[in-house]
């Protein structure tokens, strides 16, 4: 059995604060990844504790996006750091618990929250899979949202912490 986990998917990425993001096409992969899944699906939410985050709770940017609506989420919970391992939730307990040993990957950043959460579940001895064009990011520094995206896959799968596929692959 393989779960779907659904990282940082919220209103607050779409404010201006971000900057310039990458994959336009990422929400409706999302989307058709949750409305296809058969097995469990995870819906992780970040509450930012930075004073000028868009992802603060109690803010309207702390909400999902409505491409989650098809969701039928067993586990919905929310995490302050970047892994979904280190949430509210003891993840690895949960999914331990019910026998699931791979993971599909996707959301909100590409370079952070869903490449911590890959590196910590690679670590922690599941199979992982990043649905790439299931996620985005946003330029940082010097580099664009490509490079950051792009050095990713290559962190993720040089690595050794996960496989790199997309949605057609997935859902094929």
């Amino acid at each position: 059995m393989t779960a779907l986990i659904v990282i940082d998917v919220q209103r607050g990425f779409d404010d201006a604060y971000w900057g310039r993001r990458n994959n336009p096409g990422a929400e409706a992969n999302i989307a058709a990844l949750l409305d296809a899944w058969t097995g469990p699906v995870v819906l992780v939410r970040h509450d930012s504790v930075h004073p000028d985050s868009p992802l603060r709770p109690g803010q309207s940017g702390n909400r999902f996006k409505p491409e989650l609506a098809v969701a039928s989420p067993d586990l919905v919970f929310a995490k302050k750091v970047n892994s979904a391992f280190h949430g509210e939730v003891d993840l690895d307990r949960w999914l331990r618990a019910r026998g699931i040993e791979d993971i599909v990957l996707a959301g909100i950043q590409t370079n952070m929250c869903v490449e911590t959460t890959a590196r910590v579940g690679g670590n922690l001895g599941y199979r992982v899979k990043v649905a790439i064009d299931a996620t985005f990011t946003f330029d940082l520094e010097d580099l664009t949202a490509e490079q950051l995206t792009a050095a990713t896959v290559a962190n993720l799968r040089g690595g050794g912490f996960a496989e790199i596929v997309n949605t057609k692959e997935l859902l094929g």
